[in-house]
């Protein structure tokens, strides 16, 4: 997504009447509900974009910016800017969501009230594009509002339009490999690109995730397989990725839990006038899948989920996971399930009444059992496949 609007912002600055700028809002984030704070921070933020896009001088943001009383400064600061620039100013703001309360709320009536009234001729950015998890309708609960309630003047109702990068093809991943193949000689086999379709059904982050776990941090040349891009996956994971952090910091929400609680437990959401909200809220964040039937969005989200809702539980479970693998190598289900058996009766009372995510503490437990110790992706993944 980074390099998409990147890309996109280079390529309309590269058309003549537009200057096009992306920076990121994430270290806003830190300063909560201190609007003043996080005004200045965005507006460094965009000044160092700026100076690092290689513009002309006419093209780039007032030195220094103008001083204006806090919740009016991002506003004017803009306003200056598109007042001197030549061109039409466009503005991608990403990570829009590390903003947090009064902050947030600022941020965007701000952009509200000088985009509406932009037509009268005051100056103003032609397009402003919100890049974050979330759709902008969401980030009233994220400031702490009520979603339920609504009002046309609300700063959340900025929204002319709302899209998702869609999932890549399996001939789109196999395009997008081939690419790089062609630039270094590292080449990714077909068992690989079908490795990582499988793994990550598409999802974009994680498509190039895999692709740069291999080739810069395990430094893979050659031909990549698909003993590769199971390394990476499982290092991707334990190293606790950003994009992956983030999602997990949803699970205990409870829009995200009322649909993700049951999915685990093998079960559909139950009925209620929330739920499409709650259905349209996990799917904007890609946990889950697109179109029925109502799943775990892909395998690497669905292992992730599972060892941070069970991690609580590992510390409970005395079997070595190794134990549960014959001499050829196949999976003894019996023994496990006789090993769990004896482990629920001694602890399950207890790990329930710990799981936030009651419904499913069973299904949950039981897989602290198979993330215990060191990875066996060979039949674990097995066993994960006989559960579904």
């Amino acid at each position: 997504m980074t390099l998409t609007r990147k890309a996109l912002a280079s390529d309309l600055t590269a058309e003549g009447d537009i200057a096009a700028l992306s920076f990121s809002c994430e270290r806003a984030g830190t300063v909560g509900d201190d609007i003043d704070a996080a005004e200045t921070i965005l507006l460094k933020s965009l000044r160092r974009a700026a100076d690092l896009s290689g513009w002309p001088e006419e093209l780039l943001p007032p030195d220094p910016w103008p001083q204006n009383p806090v919740r009016t400064q991002f506003g004017e600061a803009l306003s200056a800017w598109c007042r001197r620039c030549p061109r039409r100013v466009v503005l991608f703001l990403d990570e829009i969501d590390a903003l947090q309360g009064e902050s947030l709320i600022s941020i965007l009536s701000q952009l509200r009230d000088g985009h509406n009234i932009r037509p009268d001729g005051y100056p103003f950015p032609a397009s402003v594009v919100l890049c974050g998890l979330r759709d902008v309708r969401d980030y009233k609960v994220a400031s702490g509002g009520d979603p339920g309630r609504s009002s046309p003047i609300s700063p959340f109702n900025i929204i002319a339009e709302s899209l998702r990068l869609g999932d890549f093809t399996a001939d789109q991943i196999a395009e997008l490999y081939d690419q790089h193949a062609r630039a270094t000689g590292e080449n990714f086999t077909k068992d690989a690109v079908d490795r990582v379709f499988e793994l990550t059904q598409g999802q974009p982050w994680l498509v190039n995730a895999l692709a740069h776990e291999i080739t810069f941090k395990m430094k893979v040349t050659g031909t990549i397989g698909d003993r590769q891009v199971e390394d990476a996956k499982e290092r991707l994971i334990r190293a606790h990725a950003t994009h992956l952090d983030s999602l997990v910091a949803r699970l205990h929400e409870p829009r995200v839990k009322r649909v993700v609680e049951p999915i685990v437990a093998g079960e559909y959401p139950g009925a209620g006038p929330a739920l499409s909200d709650d259905l349209a809220y996990a799917r904007d964040l890609g946990l889950i899948t697109q179109k029925l039937p109502l799943e775990i969005a892909n395998p690497i989200y669905r292992e992730v989920l599972l060892r941070v809702l069970g991690d609580p539980s590992e510390q409970y479970v005395r079997p070595d996971p190794h134990s549960f693998v014959l001499p050829d190598g196949r999976f003894d289900l019996p023994r496990l399930l006789e090993e769990f058996v004896v482990f629920w009766r001694e602890h399950g009372e207890v790990l329930i009444q710990q799981e936030g995510y009651h419904e499913a503490a069973c299904q949950i437990i039981l897989m602290a059992f198979l993330h215990r110790g060191p990875p066996r992706e060979s039949w674990r993944l097995r066993f994960l496949r006989t559960c579904e």
